[in-house]
């Protein structure tokens, strides 16, 4: 039966073919719903009620009594109309008729039930909620049997699939409860029991089903799955974790160091989406189906006493714990990092330090940040020492002696891990004629594959920790830390990592003589530039050496004893940037404009920031008002809490409106704060005057701003123009300019080029055989003589037998260094690019 008017009219051929002949009693059902349909047919105004209210008059305007076959042909009406194209949305909403249909709860058959499956799987095209489509079939589905449900799983399949692929609904609490479902009826498809469980909204949940699905859905394993499944609150329960004890297994423990094992590893995918004209991205890195059943697998760990638990769960943290593409104040999955730290802080010991150490210095996110150091103080009461005393205490040496080495017997060959003196890991093999090569013999290979994976493990681990302990060493520099003696040659000379760092660095006995370590026979002392030796007693009070407190004389010949010795130290600490207040600063108060009104990249700023510790700045488009337009950056030293002001330039809307994160930013005026108990309520006071900030503080948060403007500016960008390029390009020194100016007056007369070049006020003039050339010593920009020609080269880097005096943030000494020496040969230079402009 059909008609051309009301619903049966809008329906397709294959829909009315499945709907069939209609009965007396649907026919009429759906004729006088088919009036009601229309407004107007109701005793009701328009837009005069709530939407559930006109979902009752159209049920009471059936009539008083409906049976059971008038509800479930009201139902098959709800569910057709909402697969057919909505003309108008001021009628009356199916979805709201089809709820009330399912809290009915009609006998439904076979057929029918099949049917409203159907009719569900077509809102998709009219983006219509599943949430409201499936309410019908879902409900009437849960009242069959086992065997009668099987019937309808293809259609529940199909449906499930494609609400995966949906961004809006993959998350829906129906899509669990449909996935969850679905798992039960796949005893026989242990993938398809790991896909329903996981979800299969993002990459590692297609990853666990592609390359673990056998086993996790097998069915000795699907109860614990099950179970992995139930970690939806902050914490386990007892009960929780008695049960997963039950459950466990040798098999499981294995797969779940396997599934864990690839968190590290695991990135987040940006996808870019399009309606009409609008534009955005989601980045996804963990939906929360995937990241649950992984908590629960972290949970799981505190029932597994082996050796890997623990680093596994700080390389989840860590993972877990950083924001997004690697950096920023945000984490990429907090539940997931704060479950690994719960199972770390239970499991406490020294042997959590060094993870939690790691974690220090690449997360920024503060309320993970606060647990770690929670834990650290912690397991440091326990230990009766400070955090820091801890973190000194827990470096690990990796096995490797006191000189940096390491050595084992591979059968023939000699496997070897060393260390240089500048603290570069290199892994070795040695023949047994004593040769030494840089890849594994087949011999080692073959028959030594354990303790040669064994090595290379020892080898990722220790590249990572050499980063975070300099990163630590250099904070110590910025916070005036104080050791005794005998600390300092315990943990940063002799020590085989930190040491790498230590031995490098100027060490000073508080308010005395300062040196560089020197091995003796007796242990360690210092020597100064002169070539005097001192002798620290044990318990002297030591601290690392900075320019701030020293006079200029001091200063120099620190760092021409660094050139004449050679010794490249991990950080800028003798050429090391020093801010002093300036009349300006003290004029103004409380605020220092040194570094205002640059316009950075803001994404390169906010990493560089982060990663010395700044933490809080959040600029972007989130919503059509202009999202978070202002901002700060905010960073925290005992006592003391800088905060530097950011906001989005006024064309920056235009700029970014394909995406809601900012592409550019303004830097404003820096201020500081007093922190800690000493002063409780200065929050309410207001800034400090800078006249009361400790000039090493004041100095290091101005050193911090200084570096991430000439990382990041916009003035940086070889085919910029305008005055604020101009002027950022070849106008006045920054402090780190100048300590660049300084370093090259001392490596000049070192070079090849010596002859060819001289420094002036703000460049480094190079004479050619074609032309002179003068490269700005701040943005490493070059100018040609004699019409000030712009030449753009794209920075190359320096031939290693030029020596730099300290690893640099920036790396802009080194950008200098190789345009020089590329243009004192410019009648070589082959770059057709570069030549053009030359020969203009």
């Amino acid at each position: 039966m059909t008609s051309d008017m009301g619903l049966l009219g809008e329906l397709s051929p294959e829909q009315l073919g499945r709907l069939g002949d209609l009965d007396r009693t649907r026919a009429d059902v759906f004729a006088r719903l088919d009036e009601l349909y229309a407004l107007d047919k109701l005793d009701v105004p328009e837009h005069s009620w709530p939407a559930p209210m006109l979902a009752d008059t159209v049920v009471a305007a059936l009539g008083p009594d409906l049976g059971d076959a008038q509800w479930r042909a009201l139902g098959v009406w709800a569910q057709l109309r909402m697969s057919v194209s909505r003309d108008h949305d001021h009628r009356p909403d199916p979805a709201l008729l089809a709820l009330r249909v399912a809290e009915r709860e009609p006998a439904w058959t076979g057929d029918e039930i099949e049917l409203l499956w159907r009719a569900a799987a077509e809102p998709l095209r009219h983006r219509y909620s599943y949430q409201s489509s499936l309410v019908i079939p879902w409900a009437a589905t849960q009242k069959l049997s086992p065997g009668e449900q099987r019937r309808h799983l293809p259609w529940m399949r199909r449906i499930q699939e494609i609400m995966t692929g949906a961004r809006w609904h993959s998350r829906s609490s129906l899509k669990h409860d449909l996935d969850i479902f679905l798992a039960g009826h796949a005893e026989n498809d242990p993938v398809m029991v790991t896909t329903c469980l996981t979800g299969g909204g993002d990459g590692f949940a297609v990853l666990m089903a592609a390359e673990y699905g056998s086993r996790l859905g097998d069915p000795r394993m699907t109860p614990l799955m099950r179970h992995w499944m139930t970690a939806t609150s902050a914490r386990p329960s007892p009960a929780w974790l008695k049960q997963a004890a039950a459950l466990l297994t040798p098999e499981a423990a294995v797969l779940v160091r396997e599934v864990l094992d690839r968190v590290p590893a695991h990135r987040e995918v940006t996808t870019r989406h399009r309606n009409g004209d609008h534009e955005w991205t989601t980045t996804t890195y963990l939906h929360e189906r995937t990241a649950t059943p992984l908590r629960g697998m972290v949970w799981t760990c505190e029932l597994i006493d082996e050796p890997w638990v623990v680093p596994l769960l700080g390389e989840v943290a860590l993972a877990a714990g950083i924001g997004i593409g690697g950096s920023g104040p945000n984490s990429r999955c907090e539940m997931l990092v704060n479950a690994a730290l719960l199972v770390l802080a239970g499991r406490g010991g020294l042997e959590v330090v060094a993870p939690l150490a790691r974690m220090q210095t690449k997360v920024r996110k503060k309320s993970i940040l606060a647990r770690v150091a929670r834990t650290l103080d912690e397991v440091a009461a326990q230990a009766g020492l400070g955090r820091e005393q801890l973190l000194d205490r827990t470096v690990p040496a990796f096995g490797l002696g006191p000189d940096g080495v390491r050595e084992e017997k591979a059968g023939d060959h000699v496997i070897r891990l060393a260390l240089d003196e500048a603290g570069t890991p290199l892994l070795t093999f040695l023949t047994p004629a004593g040769r030494s090569a840089r890849s594994a013999p087949k011999a080692v290979r073959e028959s030594h594959g354990g303790l040669l994976a064994d090595f290379r493990n020892t080898l990722k681990e220790i590249r990572k920790t050499l980063p975070a302990e300099r990163f630590r060493v250099e904070r110590a520099l910025a916070e005036d830390r104080l050791w005794r003696w005998s600390e300092v040659e315990e943990f940063f000379l002799d020590h085989p990592v930190t040491g790498v760092h230590g031995r490098r660095l100027i060490w000073q006995i508080l308010q005395g003589p300062a040196g560089t370590p020197v091995r003796t026979a007796g242990g360690w002392e210092l020597t100064d530039p002169a070539g005097r030796r001192i002798q620290p007693r044990a318990d002297t009070p030591m601290l690392l050496w900075h320019p701030i407190r020293e006079t200029v004389e001091e200063v120099r010949g620190r760092r021409d004893h660094l050139l004449e010795t050679g010794l490249r130290q991990p950080f800028k600490q003798a050429f090391r940037e020093v801010y002093l207040l300036t009349p300006a600063e003290e004029r103004s108060g409380t605020l220092s404009n040194r570094f205002a009104g640059h316009r950075l990249r803001y994404g390169q700023a906010k990493a560089l920031l982060s990663e010395r510790g700044w933490t809080g700045l959040s600029l972007g488009h989130w919503d059509g008002a202009g999202g978070s337009g202002q901002g700060e950056a905010v960073k925290d030293v005992p006592g003391w809490q800088a905060r530097w002001d950011m906001h989005l330039p006024w064309d920056s809307w235009e700029t970014d409106r394909h995406g809601d994160s900012a592409s550019f930013c303004l830097s404003g005026p820096i201020r500081f704060r007093r922190t800690g108990e000493e002063s409780p309520q200065e929050e309410f006071h207001g800034p400090a005057p800078l006249t009361e900030v400790p000039p090493l503080v004041l100095s290091e948060a101005m050193r911090d701003a200084d570096l991430a403007v000439g990382v990041s500016s916009v003035g940086l960008d070889p085919q910029g123009q305008g005055d604020y390029w101009h002027s950022y390009n070849f106008g006045d020194l920054t402090e780190t300019a100048e300590i660049r100016r300084d370093a090259l007056t001392r490596l000049l007369p070192r070079l090849r080029i010596a002859d060819r070049a001289e420094l002036t006020d703000r460049f480094l003039r190079v004479r050619g055989d074609l032309r002179t050339y003068r490269i700005h010593l701040g943005s490493g920009n070059i100018l040609m003589e004699p019409n000030d020609a712009y030449l753009c080269i794209v920075p190359g880097v320096t031939p290693d037998q030029v020596f730099l005096p300290f690893e640099e943030e920036g790396g802009m000494l080194s950008v200098i260094v190789s345009k020089a020496l590329l243009l004192a040969g410019d009648a070589a230079i082959t770059d057709p690019s570069i030549a053009r402009q030359i020969r203009a």
